[in-house]
Protein backbone atom coordinates (compact mmCIF):
# COMPACT_ATOMS: atom_id res chain seq x y z
CA UNK A 1 0.00 0.00 0.00
CA UNK A 2 1.39 3.63 -0.93
CA UNK A 3 2.15 5.97 1.65
CA UNK A 4 -1.41 7.52 2.84
CA UNK A 5 -2.18 10.32 5.36
CA UNK A 6 -5.10 11.08 7.27
CA UNK A 7 -4.94 13.40 10.01
CA UNK A 8 -8.46 14.85 11.34
CA UNK A 9 -7.34 18.33 10.96
CA UNK A 10 -10.41 20.08 11.14
CA UNK A 11 -11.45 18.41 14.42
CA UNK A 12 -8.53 20.06 15.76
CA UNK A 13 -8.55 24.06 14.14
CA UNK A 14 -12.15 23.40 15.57
CA UNK A 15 -11.12 23.55 19.29
CA UNK A 16 -8.95 26.59 18.97
CA UNK A 17 -10.36 30.64 19.54
CA UNK A 18 -11.43 31.92 16.05
CA UNK A 19 -8.80 34.55 16.50
CA UNK A 20 -5.75 31.77 16.07
CA UNK A 21 -7.59 29.12 14.13
CA UNK A 22 -8.46 31.74 11.24
CA UNK A 23 -4.47 32.74 10.36
CA UNK A 24 -3.64 28.97 11.20
CA UNK A 25 -5.89 28.15 8.48
CA UNK A 26 -4.31 30.71 5.91
CA UNK A 27 -1.05 28.95 6.35
CA UNK A 28 0.54 27.63 2.61
CA UNK A 29 1.82 24.41 4.48
CA UNK A 30 -0.83 23.46 6.95
CA UNK A 31 -0.24 19.84 5.82
CA UNK A 32 2.78 20.19 7.38
CA UNK A 33 1.50 21.26 10.64
CA UNK A 34 3.00 19.51 13.85
CA UNK A 35 1.78 21.12 16.77
CA UNK A 36 0.20 24.46 18.56
CA UNK A 37 1.21 26.01 21.13
CA UNK A 38 -0.45 28.48 23.49
CA UNK A 39 1.32 29.33 26.40
CA UNK A 40 -0.35 32.20 28.95
CA UNK A 41 1.14 35.71 28.19
CA UNK A 42 2.72 34.70 24.91
CA UNK A 43 2.08 34.92 21.63
CA UNK A 44 0.68 31.38 20.06
CA UNK A 45 2.78 29.45 17.55
CA UNK A 46 2.02 27.28 15.30
CA UNK A 47 5.26 24.62 14.49
CA UNK A 48 5.73 23.01 11.07
CA UNK A 49 8.04 20.46 9.71
CA UNK A 50 10.45 23.21 9.37
CA UNK A 51 9.41 26.47 10.37
CA UNK A 52 7.76 28.15 13.22
CA UNK A 53 4.99 30.93 12.86
CA UNK A 54 3.58 33.07 14.83
CA UNK A 55 -0.64 33.06 14.71
CA UNK A 56 -1.31 36.69 15.91
CA UNK A 57 0.69 39.18 18.08
CA UNK A 58 -1.98 39.18 21.05
CA UNK A 59 -0.82 37.37 24.03
CA UNK A 60 -2.85 34.40 24.91
CA UNK A 61 -5.33 35.10 27.59
CA UNK A 62 -6.94 32.74 30.20
CA UNK A 63 -10.44 32.98 28.40
CA UNK A 64 -8.09 31.38 25.17
CA UNK A 65 -7.21 28.44 27.25
CA UNK A 66 -10.66 27.67 29.09
CA UNK A 67 -11.75 27.46 25.28
CA UNK A 68 -9.66 24.93 24.09
CA UNK A 69 -9.87 23.00 27.65
CA UNK A 70 -13.83 22.81 26.82
CA UNK A 71 -13.51 21.30 23.72
CA UNK A 72 -11.04 18.29 24.79
CA UNK A 73 -11.65 15.55 27.52
CA UNK A 74 -10.65 15.66 30.42
CA UNK A 75 -7.28 15.43 31.62
CA UNK A 76 -5.88 12.96 33.11
CA UNK A 77 -2.91 12.19 35.42
CA UNK A 78 -0.40 12.70 32.62
CA UNK A 79 -1.83 16.15 32.02
CA UNK A 80 -2.97 14.68 28.43
CA UNK A 81 -6.28 14.87 26.83
CA UNK A 82 -7.37 14.54 23.41
CA UNK A 83 -10.52 14.92 20.43
CA UNK A 84 -12.71 12.00 20.47
CA UNK A 85 -12.30 9.54 17.52
CA UNK A 86 -9.02 11.57 16.42
CA UNK A 87 -5.62 10.54 17.51
CA UNK A 88 -4.82 14.58 18.49
CA UNK A 89 -3.24 14.92 21.80
CA UNK A 90 -3.58 18.29 23.58
CA UNK A 91 -0.94 18.34 26.42
CA UNK A 92 -1.32 20.92 29.55
CA UNK A 93 1.49 22.35 31.67
CA UNK A 94 0.41 23.49 35.03
CA UNK A 95 1.49 26.10 37.66
CA UNK A 96 2.31 25.45 41.32
CA UNK A 97 -1.44 25.42 42.21
CA UNK A 98 -2.69 22.97 39.90
CA UNK A 99 -4.12 25.58 37.07
CA UNK A 100 -3.60 24.87 33.31
CA UNK A 101 -1.12 28.07 31.79
CA UNK A 102 -0.02 26.31 28.38
CA UNK A 103 -1.38 23.94 26.12
CA UNK A 104 0.86 22.24 23.37
CA UNK A 105 -1.46 20.69 20.86
CA UNK A 106 -0.14 18.00 19.16
CA UNK A 107 -1.37 16.73 15.60
CA UNK A 108 -2.11 12.93 15.29
CA UNK A 109 -1.41 11.39 11.92
CA UNK A 110 -2.54 7.52 10.95
CA UNK A 111 -0.05 7.07 8.17
CA UNK A 112 -0.64 3.95 6.24
CA UNK A 113 1.95 1.89 4.43
CA UNK A 114 4.91 2.85 7.62
CA UNK A 115 5.72 -0.35 7.92
CA UNK A 116 6.60 -1.85 4.51
CA UNK A 117 10.44 -1.09 5.39
CA UNK A 118 10.14 -3.60 8.41
CA UNK A 119 7.18 -6.28 7.82
CA UNK A 120 8.75 -8.97 6.93
CA UNK A 121 9.90 -8.48 10.84
CA UNK A 122 6.69 -7.94 11.74
CA UNK A 123 4.91 -11.11 10.08
CA UNK A 124 7.62 -13.50 11.43
CA UNK A 125 5.94 -13.78 14.62
CA UNK A 126 9.01 -12.21 16.20
CA UNK A 127 8.41 -9.98 19.23
CA UNK A 128 9.91 -6.47 17.82
CA UNK A 129 11.33 -3.66 19.74
CA UNK A 130 11.70 -0.37 18.13
CA UNK A 131 14.17 2.43 19.06
CA UNK A 132 14.17 5.85 18.32
CA UNK A 133 14.57 9.29 19.13
CA UNK A 134 11.21 11.71 20.15
CA UNK A 135 9.52 12.50 16.82
CA UNK A 136 10.59 9.94 14.61
CA UNK A 137 7.45 8.54 14.07
CA UNK A 138 7.49 4.89 16.51
CA UNK A 139 4.14 5.68 17.62
CA UNK A 140 2.78 5.99 13.96
CA UNK A 141 4.67 3.08 13.07
CA UNK A 142 3.18 1.07 16.59
CA UNK A 143 -0.42 2.00 14.93
CA UNK A 144 0.28 0.61 11.47
CA UNK A 145 1.34 -2.55 12.84
CA UNK A 146 -1.58 -2.84 14.90
CA UNK A 147 -3.77 -2.39 11.79
CA UNK A 148 -1.56 -4.83 9.56
CA UNK A 149 -1.28 -7.98 11.67
CA UNK A 150 -4.81 -7.48 12.68
CA UNK A 151 -6.62 -7.13 9.17
CA UNK A 152 -4.01 -8.62 6.86
CA UNK A 153 -2.88 -11.98 9.10
CA UNK A 154 -6.12 -11.98 10.79
CA UNK A 155 -4.28 -12.08 14.19
CA UNK A 156 -6.09 -11.30 17.42
CA UNK A 157 -4.38 -7.77 18.30
CA UNK A 158 -4.71 -5.79 21.63
CA UNK A 159 -3.47 -2.53 22.23
CA UNK A 160 -2.68 -1.43 25.39
CA UNK A 161 -3.06 2.16 25.25
CA UNK A 162 -2.01 4.56 28.35
CA UNK A 163 -2.80 7.46 26.65
CA UNK A 164 -5.12 7.27 23.63
CA UNK A 165 -2.11 8.50 21.65
CA UNK A 166 -2.28 4.84 19.37
CA UNK A 167 -6.27 4.38 19.12
CA UNK A 168 -6.93 7.93 19.61
CA UNK A 169 -9.46 9.66 22.53
CA UNK A 170 -12.97 8.06 23.02
CA UNK A 171 -14.48 4.49 23.65
CA UNK A 172 -14.33 3.80 19.92
CA UNK A 173 -11.19 3.58 18.76
CA UNK A 174 -9.84 5.16 15.48
CA UNK A 175 -9.84 3.37 12.17
CA UNK A 176 -6.25 3.58 11.75
CA UNK A 177 -6.05 0.63 14.37
CA UNK A 178 -8.53 -1.60 11.76
CA UNK A 179 -9.43 -4.65 13.94
CA UNK A 180 -7.15 -4.70 16.65
CA UNK A 181 -8.85 -4.52 19.90
CA UNK A 182 -7.73 -0.99 22.40
CA UNK A 183 -7.66 -1.38 26.09
CA UNK A 184 -7.56 2.38 28.01
CA UNK A 185 -5.25 2.19 31.54
CA UNK A 186 -7.03 4.30 33.62
CA UNK A 187 -3.64 5.46 35.14
CA UNK A 188 0.04 5.74 33.57
CA UNK A 189 1.40 3.99 36.40
CA UNK A 190 -0.83 1.07 36.03
CA UNK A 191 0.19 0.21 32.82
CA UNK A 192 1.87 -3.11 33.73
CA UNK A 193 -1.50 -4.71 34.95
CA UNK A 194 -3.47 -3.82 32.31
CA UNK A 195 -0.47 -5.49 30.26
CA UNK A 196 -0.97 -8.64 32.55
CA UNK A 197 -4.83 -8.59 32.32
CA UNK A 198 -4.83 -8.01 28.59
CA UNK A 199 -2.97 -11.50 28.48
CA UNK A 200 -4.39 -13.50 31.52
CA UNK A 201 -8.43 -11.92 30.13
CA UNK A 202 -8.80 -11.59 26.48
CA UNK A 203 -6.72 -14.31 24.91
CA UNK A 204 -4.00 -12.02 22.29
CA UNK A 205 -2.05 -13.84 19.72
CA UNK A 206 -0.06 -10.07 19.77
CA UNK A 207 0.16 -7.48 22.14
CA UNK A 208 1.25 -3.62 21.13
CA UNK A 209 2.67 -1.68 23.55
CA UNK A 210 3.88 2.02 23.72
CA UNK A 211 6.71 3.21 25.73
CA UNK A 212 7.92 0.80 28.00
CA UNK A 213 9.29 2.87 30.65
CA UNK A 214 9.17 1.69 34.13
CA UNK A 215 11.14 -1.33 35.83
CA UNK A 216 7.36 -3.44 36.22
CA UNK A 217 6.53 -2.25 32.70
CA UNK A 218 9.64 -4.26 31.70
CA UNK A 219 9.11 -7.29 33.66
CA UNK A 220 5.60 -7.24 32.86
CA UNK A 221 6.66 -7.46 28.95
CA UNK A 222 9.08 -10.28 30.06
CA UNK A 223 6.25 -11.81 31.69
CA UNK A 224 3.94 -11.89 28.23
CA UNK A 225 6.68 -12.79 25.23
CA UNK A 226 7.44 -16.05 27.94
CA UNK A 227 4.02 -16.75 27.58
CA UNK A 228 3.93 -17.33 24.23
CA UNK A 229 2.47 -14.24 22.86
CA UNK A 230 4.39 -12.06 20.56
CA UNK A 231 5.33 -8.46 21.46
CA UNK A 232 5.54 -5.41 19.25
CA UNK A 233 6.31 -2.34 21.46
CA UNK A 234 8.36 0.69 21.79
CA UNK A 235 10.52 1.74 24.71
CA UNK A 236 12.38 5.51 25.92
CA UNK A 237 15.91 5.20 23.85
CA UNK A 238 17.74 5.67 20.90
CA UNK A 239 19.91 2.89 20.08
CA UNK A 240 20.59 -0.67 21.49
CA UNK A 241 23.81 1.05 23.71
CA UNK A 242 21.10 3.22 24.70
CA UNK A 243 19.12 0.20 26.35
CA UNK A 244 22.00 -1.25 27.61
CA UNK A 245 23.06 1.23 30.01
CA UNK A 246 19.41 1.80 30.98
CA UNK A 247 19.49 -0.55 34.53
CA UNK A 248 15.33 0.19 34.40
CA UNK A 249 14.93 -1.29 30.89
CA UNK A 250 18.05 -2.89 30.67
CA UNK A 251 16.15 -6.58 31.18
CA UNK A 252 13.78 -5.95 27.84
CA UNK A 253 17.27 -6.99 25.99
CA UNK A 254 18.26 -9.61 29.08
CA UNK A 255 20.14 -7.50 32.01
CA UNK A 256 23.50 -6.84 32.14
CA UNK A 257 24.88 -8.20 35.19
CA UNK A 258 28.67 -8.58 36.38
CA UNK A 259 30.32 -12.05 36.96
CA UNK A 260 33.78 -12.68 38.11
CA UNK A 261 35.40 -15.38 36.16
CA UNK A 262 37.99 -17.96 37.51
CA UNK A 263 41.67 -16.88 36.81
CA UNK A 264 42.05 -19.86 33.92
CA UNK A 265 39.07 -18.38 32.27
CA UNK A 266 40.44 -14.34 32.63
CA UNK A 267 43.64 -15.33 31.24
CA UNK A 268 42.00 -17.25 28.07
CA UNK A 269 39.37 -14.55 26.99
CA UNK A 270 42.29 -11.91 28.08
CA UNK A 271 40.24 -9.73 30.57
CA UNK A 272 39.96 -8.67 33.82
CA UNK A 273 38.26 -11.36 36.19
CA UNK A 274 35.39 -9.17 36.24
CA UNK A 275 33.42 -8.97 33.60
CA UNK A 276 30.14 -7.80 32.33
CA UNK A 277 27.36 -10.27 30.20
CA UNK A 278 23.91 -11.15 29.92
CA UNK A 279 22.22 -12.04 32.51
CA UNK A 280 18.76 -14.06 30.60
CA UNK A 281 17.27 -13.95 27.24
CA UNK A 282 15.75 -11.04 25.93
CA UNK A 283 12.13 -10.47 25.80
CA UNK A 284 12.47 -9.00 22.49
CA UNK A 285 14.11 -10.93 19.32
CA UNK A 286 14.81 -8.05 17.06
CA UNK A 287 15.56 -4.77 17.62
CA UNK A 288 14.68 -1.54 15.06
CA UNK A 289 16.39 1.03 15.31
CA UNK A 290 14.20 4.07 13.50
CA UNK A 291 16.81 6.30 12.77
CA UNK A 292 14.82 8.94 9.93
CA UNK A 293 11.39 7.72 9.03
CA UNK A 294 12.42 5.85 6.05
CA UNK A 295 15.67 4.88 7.30
CA UNK A 296 16.44 1.82 10.07
CA UNK A 297 18.93 0.10 11.83
CA UNK A 298 18.05 -3.30 12.50
CA UNK A 299 19.14 -6.06 14.95
CA UNK A 300 17.96 -9.44 13.86
CA UNK A 301 19.80 -11.33 16.61
CA UNK A 302 19.17 -9.18 19.93
CA UNK A 303 21.35 -11.72 22.25
CA UNK A 304 24.08 -11.79 19.55
CA UNK A 305 24.16 -8.39 19.26
CA UNK A 306 23.77 -7.70 23.09
CA UNK A 307 27.04 -10.12 23.78
CA UNK A 308 29.02 -9.17 21.09
CA UNK A 309 28.36 -5.06 22.70
CA UNK A 310 29.76 -6.50 25.89
CA UNK A 311 33.04 -8.37 24.78
CA UNK A 312 33.91 -5.26 22.84
CA UNK A 313 32.80 -6.77 19.33
CA UNK A 314 31.33 -4.84 16.51
CA UNK A 315 28.71 -6.99 14.45
CA UNK A 316 27.65 -5.90 10.77
CA UNK A 317 24.28 -3.76 11.28
CA UNK A 318 21.62 -4.45 8.96
CA UNK A 319 20.34 -0.82 7.44
CA UNK A 320 17.16 -0.68 5.76
CA UNK A 321 15.80 2.44 4.02
CA UNK A 322 12.73 3.29 1.38
CA UNK A 323 14.10 5.00 -2.21
CA UNK A 324 12.31 7.35 -4.27
CA UNK A 325 10.71 4.41 -5.91
CA UNK A 326 8.91 3.17 -3.14
CA UNK A 327 11.28 0.28 -2.62
CA UNK A 328 12.97 -1.26 0.74
CA UNK A 329 16.73 -1.21 -0.52
CA UNK A 330 18.97 -3.23 2.28
CA UNK A 331 22.73 -2.80 2.59
CA UNK A 332 25.00 -3.39 5.33
CA UNK A 333 27.25 -1.87 7.53
CA UNK A 334 30.63 -3.41 8.08
CA UNK A 335 32.74 -2.05 11.20
CA UNK A 336 35.63 -3.96 10.00
CA UNK A 337 35.99 -1.84 7.10
CA UNK A 338 35.16 1.10 9.18
CA UNK A 339 38.21 0.25 11.65
CA UNK A 340 40.57 0.26 8.83
CA UNK A 341 40.17 3.21 7.37
CA UNK A 342 40.38 4.73 11.07
CA UNK A 343 43.77 2.66 11.33
CA UNK A 344 44.82 4.24 8.21
CA UNK A 345 43.92 7.90 9.34
CA UNK A 346 45.61 7.46 12.84
CA UNK A 347 48.72 5.98 11.14
CA UNK A 348 49.39 9.16 9.54
CA UNK A 349 48.98 11.81 13.08
CA UNK A 350 51.88 11.69 15.54
CA UNK A 351 51.85 9.68 18.76
CA UNK A 352 49.65 11.79 22.01
CA UNK A 353 49.87 10.60 25.42
CA UNK A 354 47.71 11.08 28.02
CA UNK A 355 47.89 12.24 31.52
CA UNK A 356 48.78 9.63 34.32
CA UNK A 357 45.72 7.55 34.42
CA UNK A 358 44.32 5.01 36.89
CA UNK A 359 42.24 2.06 35.75
CA UNK A 360 39.30 1.12 38.15
CA UNK A 361 37.20 -1.61 36.22
CA UNK A 362 38.58 -0.95 32.70
CA UNK A 363 39.76 -3.78 30.70
CA UNK A 364 43.61 -2.77 30.54
CA UNK A 365 44.06 -4.20 27.52
CA UNK A 366 41.20 -3.58 25.14
CA UNK A 367 41.76 0.40 26.03
CA UNK A 368 45.54 -0.65 24.99
CA UNK A 369 44.66 -2.04 21.76
CA UNK A 370 42.64 1.00 20.94
CA UNK A 371 45.01 3.20 21.98
CA UNK A 372 47.52 1.33 19.69
CA UNK A 373 45.32 1.89 16.46
CA UNK A 374 44.76 5.69 17.38
CA UNK A 375 48.41 6.02 18.37
CA UNK A 376 47.95 7.22 21.32
CA UNK A 377 50.30 6.52 24.25
CA UNK A 378 49.02 5.14 28.02
CA UNK A 379 50.51 6.25 30.56
CA UNK A 380 49.10 4.18 33.29
CA UNK A 381 49.74 4.03 36.91
CA UNK A 382 49.66 1.04 39.70
CA UNK A 383 49.33 3.60 42.11
CA UNK A 384 46.80 6.24 42.84
CA UNK A 385 48.62 9.02 44.87
CA UNK A 386 50.13 9.11 41.27
CA UNK A 387 47.58 9.41 38.83
CA UNK A 388 45.95 12.65 37.36
CA UNK A 389 42.92 10.90 36.42
CA UNK A 390 40.66 7.67 37.61
CA UNK A 391 38.91 5.94 34.74
CA UNK A 392 36.16 3.72 35.67
CA UNK A 393 32.93 2.32 34.29
CA UNK A 394 29.25 3.31 35.23
CA UNK A 395 29.03 -0.10 36.97
CA UNK A 396 31.38 0.78 39.28
CA UNK A 397 31.07 3.59 39.87
CA UNK A 398 27.67 3.62 41.34
CA UNK A 399 28.68 1.28 43.70
CA UNK A 400 31.07 3.82 45.60
CA UNK A 401 33.88 1.60 46.34
CA UNK A 402 36.15 3.23 48.79
CA UNK A 403 39.04 3.94 45.72
CA UNK A 404 36.49 5.97 43.92
CA UNK A 405 35.59 8.19 47.15
CA UNK A 406 39.51 8.47 47.38
CA UNK A 407 39.73 9.51 44.42
CA UNK A 408 36.82 12.54 45.02
CA UNK A 409 38.13 13.18 48.56
CA UNK A 410 41.75 14.33 47.07
CA UNK A 411 39.82 16.28 44.32
CA UNK A 412 41.52 13.81 41.60
CA UNK A 413 39.12 14.25 37.94
CA UNK A 414 37.23 10.81 38.10
CA UNK A 415 35.82 9.17 34.19
CA UNK A 416 33.29 7.45 33.85
CA UNK A 417 32.99 5.11 30.73
CA UNK A 418 28.91 3.99 29.97
CA UNK A 419 30.59 0.80 28.56
CA UNK A 420 33.36 -1.67 27.41
CA UNK A 421 33.16 -0.53 24.14
CA UNK A 422 35.72 0.25 21.41
CA UNK A 423 33.54 3.36 20.36
CA UNK A 424 33.56 4.85 24.58
CA UNK A 425 37.25 3.71 24.21
CA UNK A 426 37.90 5.92 21.18
CA UNK A 427 35.68 8.87 22.37
CA UNK A 428 37.74 9.11 25.72
CA UNK A 429 41.30 8.83 23.97
CA UNK A 430 40.08 11.10 21.63
CA UNK A 431 38.73 13.72 24.31
CA UNK A 432 42.31 12.89 25.82
CA UNK A 433 44.55 13.06 22.99
CA UNK A 434 43.00 16.36 21.70
CA UNK A 435 43.03 18.26 24.65
CA UNK A 436 45.26 17.28 27.74
CA UNK A 437 47.41 19.86 28.94
CA UNK A 438 50.99 19.39 28.42
CA UNK A 439 52.79 22.64 30.36
CA UNK A 440 52.98 23.08 34.23
CA UNK A 441 51.43 26.32 34.50
CA UNK A 442 48.50 24.57 32.11
CA UNK A 443 47.67 22.09 34.98
CA UNK A 444 47.83 24.47 37.17
CA UNK A 445 45.16 26.28 35.22
CA UNK A 446 43.13 22.88 35.46
CA UNK A 447 43.59 22.61 39.26
CA UNK A 448 42.15 26.46 39.40
CA UNK A 449 39.52 25.36 37.18
CA UNK A 450 38.37 22.08 39.08
CA UNK A 451 38.58 24.15 42.12
CA UNK A 452 36.01 27.00 40.76
CA UNK A 453 33.88 23.94 39.64
CA UNK A 454 33.80 22.77 43.29
CA UNK A 455 32.89 26.50 45.01
CA UNK A 456 30.22 26.68 41.66
CA UNK A 457 28.54 22.85 43.44
CA UNK A 458 28.62 24.66 46.86
CA UNK A 459 27.03 27.75 45.88
CA UNK A 460 24.40 25.75 44.12
CA UNK A 461 23.37 23.39 46.99
CA UNK A 462 23.34 26.21 49.31
CA UNK A 463 20.99 27.93 47.27
CA UNK A 464 21.88 29.67 43.88
CA UNK A 465 20.40 29.09 41.19
CA UNK A 466 22.88 29.18 38.60
CA UNK A 467 26.55 29.90 38.56
CA UNK A 468 28.50 30.61 35.51
CA UNK A 469 32.12 29.34 35.58
CA UNK A 470 35.32 30.88 33.77
CA UNK A 471 35.61 29.97 29.97
CA UNK A 472 37.66 27.37 29.51
CA UNK A 473 39.31 24.44 27.25
CA UNK A 474 37.00 21.85 25.99
CA UNK A 475 39.05 18.77 27.97
CA UNK A 476 38.70 21.21 31.35
CA UNK A 477 34.87 21.90 30.55
CA UNK A 478 34.46 18.28 30.25
CA UNK A 479 36.18 17.43 33.76
CA UNK A 480 33.86 20.64 35.16
CA UNK A 481 30.77 18.94 33.75
CA UNK A 482 32.13 15.54 35.85
CA UNK A 483 32.37 17.75 39.00
CA UNK A 484 28.27 18.76 38.67
CA UNK A 485 27.65 15.50 37.64
CA UNK A 486 29.52 14.05 40.93
CA UNK A 487 27.46 16.52 43.03
CA UNK A 488 24.02 14.90 41.65
CA UNK A 489 23.51 18.77 39.62
CA UNK A 490 23.20 19.52 36.26
CA UNK A 491 25.79 21.63 33.95
CA UNK A 492 25.38 23.09 30.49
CA UNK A 493 27.79 24.86 28.25
CA UNK A 494 27.33 27.87 26.92
CA UNK A 495 28.90 30.90 24.05
CA UNK A 496 31.33 30.53 21.43
CA UNK A 497 35.24 29.30 21.33
CA UNK A 498 37.60 31.00 22.91
CA UNK A 499 34.92 32.32 25.84
CA UNK A 500 32.63 28.63 25.81
CA UNK A 501 31.81 28.22 29.57
CA UNK A 502 30.36 25.63 31.88
CA UNK A 503 27.28 26.45 34.11
CA UNK A 504 26.44 24.32 37.33
CA UNK A 505 23.07 24.42 38.04
CA UNK A 506 19.94 22.65 39.93
CA UNK A 507 17.47 20.36 38.11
Amino acid sequence: MPNLITDDLEALLDTLPVEIRRPLSLQPDLSQLVEVVMDLGRAPEGRFAEREAVLRTEEVTEADLEYVIARVSAFGADNRAGIERTLHRISAIRNRKGKVIGLTCRVGRAVFGTIKIIEDLIQSGKSVLLLGRPGVGKTTMLREVARVLADDLKKRVVIVDTSNEIAGDGDIPHPAIGRARRMQVAMPDMQHAVMIEAVENHMPEVIVIDEIGTELEALAARTIAERGVQLVGTAHGNTLDNLMQNPTLSDLIGGIQAVTLGDEEARRRGTQKTVLERKAPPTFDIIVEIQERDTVAVHCDTSEAVDALLRGNELETEIRSVGEDGEVKTTHAAPEAVQAEGRRRAAAQPVAETPSLYLFGINRSRLEQVAEEMHVRLNITEKLGEAGMLVTSRNYFRRRPQRIRDAEAHNLPVYVLKSHTPAQFRQFLGMLSRHEPEQAEESGALNRALFEAEEAVHRVKSGSERVDLSPQSAYIRRLQHMVAERANLKSDSQGNEPNRRVSIFKE
